[in-house]
């Protein structure tokens, strides 16, 4: 039964192209994340895709290890050295190009160093350039003093309480310093592209999700499936397995091709790298692992919730169109309150953040759950966790008490 009830739902030729068009949404994540990582030769041509990672993978493991004062004052004087260097100084930009090619190797720590040395909402990418290698040795310290000195200016000091503020400082001290670094883009770039595949997935799984509940009805077949010998028990279960079958089985393929495709090509190399060599900013300290782990299985909890309560609306309306339509209003229109800073913690908890959790690591989403001030991140876990394992329950009783027209 539950088998049938599958079939059903990709019988329908619009099913199938939500399919074809996810294939097509995957593929192309897959292609801009694996071209996302460049690498500039010696000639100053720049290369993108497997070939670039595996040479700029190895220029990257030159300078793998921990960022001690050390380290940070040689990458202060190699960078000084490339400036004075005459391809530096060109006004060609091949010329240009050049010099750079000899920066990849610590281009990642030399970006962290510009974040340090700026404002906390600023970024200059030429500040690493004006930094002394005595300076460098104040690299950690500078990221608890920008982070205090925004807390306390006009901008944020009325925002936060002062618990709020000592947990944001307490967060920051606790990171595990001196950082450790390696190359680590196959990460970042699996990161920065799997919101967008998740979100869009779930645009395209209210499709076929719709349907489920409410095509007995469209197809005024409803009579004959409620007055069935198993009707209001055992196929209704169906239905409902069937729709968690489908948003399971579709998420967890695409998720693991997805990350094959990228991990495969570009390295598993820096899973173990703090978040903050991308996320330098981020209170949350985790590394690149925990955040891949916390992106998909957000996304997998917030897949369930929307695509579940997407049944529930076609339960109670009968109608496929408005409930395809829940995932779309779940989605962006907390991007048009987003501009209102005043919903800001409240945006914050909507389920749109569980797909989008790589981002949400950057924000400053606080609240208080039994006098304990937390980030939005388990909040939003928690909630909808809880809240998912409430609704199939409710999604069963709803449709076997379906009243036949």
């Amino acid at each position: 039964m539950l088998l049938f009830e599958i079939k059903k739902v990709f019988l329908k030729p619009a099913n199938k192209i939500a399919l074809v068009l996810l294939a097509g949404v995957l593929a192309a994540a897959c292609y801009c994340a694996v071209v996302s990582v460049e690498y500039v030769d010696e000639e100053g041509e720049t290369a993108a895709g497997a070939e670039a990672a595996r040479l700029l993978r190895s220029k990257k493991m030159e300078w793998a290890g921990f960022l001690t004062e050390d380290v940070l004052a040689e990458v202060i004087r190699q960078n000084a050295f490339i400036n004075a260097s005459e391809e530096y100084l060109a006004q060609d930009v091949r010329e240009n190009n050049k010099a750079y090619a000899k920066k990849q190797g610590f281009s990642d720590i030399r970006d962290m160093i510009n974040r340090a040395f700026c404002g906390f909402k600023e970024y200059n990418y030429y500040r690493a350039d004006s930094i002394s290698e005595n300076e460098v040795s104040s690299f950690y310290a500078n990221r608890v003093f920008r982070l205090k000195e925004w807390l306390y200016s006009e901008e944020a000091q009325y925002r936060y309480s002062e618990e709020e503020k000592q947990f944001l400082i307490g967060q920051y001290e606790r990171l595990e310093e001196p950082l450790y670094y390696e190359y680590a883009d196959g990460w970042g770039a699996l990161l920065e592209f799997a919101p967008s595949v998740i979100m869009i997935m779930v645009l395209l799984l209210g499709f076929p999700i719709s349907g489920i509940f409410s095509n007995e009805f469209q197809w005024k077949s409803d009579a004959v499936f409620f007055s069935s010998k198993h009707g209001r028990d055992k196929a209704v279960a169906s239905k409902v397995s069937a729709g968690f079958c489908i948003v399971t089985g579709i998420y967890w393929i695409a998720v693991a091709v997805y990350s094959a495709v990228v991990l495969g090509i570009l390295g598993t190399e820096g899973a173990g790298c703090a978040v903050q060599m991308s996320h330098w900013k981020s209170f949350y300290n985790i590394n690149f692992l925990e955040a891949y782990l916390l992106t998909i299985g957000g996304g997998y909890i917030g897949s369930l919730f929307m695509l579940t309560l997407s049944m529930l609306v076609s339960v109670k309306t009968h109608s496929p169109v408005l409930s395809a339509a829940i995932p779309f209003l779940l989605i962006f229109l907390p991007s048009f309150a987003d501009s209102f800073s005043v919903f800001s913690d409240m945006l914050g908890l909507f389920p749109d953040q569980l797909l989008q959790m790589g981002r949400a690591l950057d924000y400053f989403n606080l609240y208080r759950i039994g006098g304990k001030i937390v980030g939005a991140v388990p909040v939003l876990l928690g909630v909808y966790g809880a809240g998912y394992f409430l609704m199939p329950p409710i999604l069963y009783r709803m449709y076997r008490k379906s009243e036949v027209r």
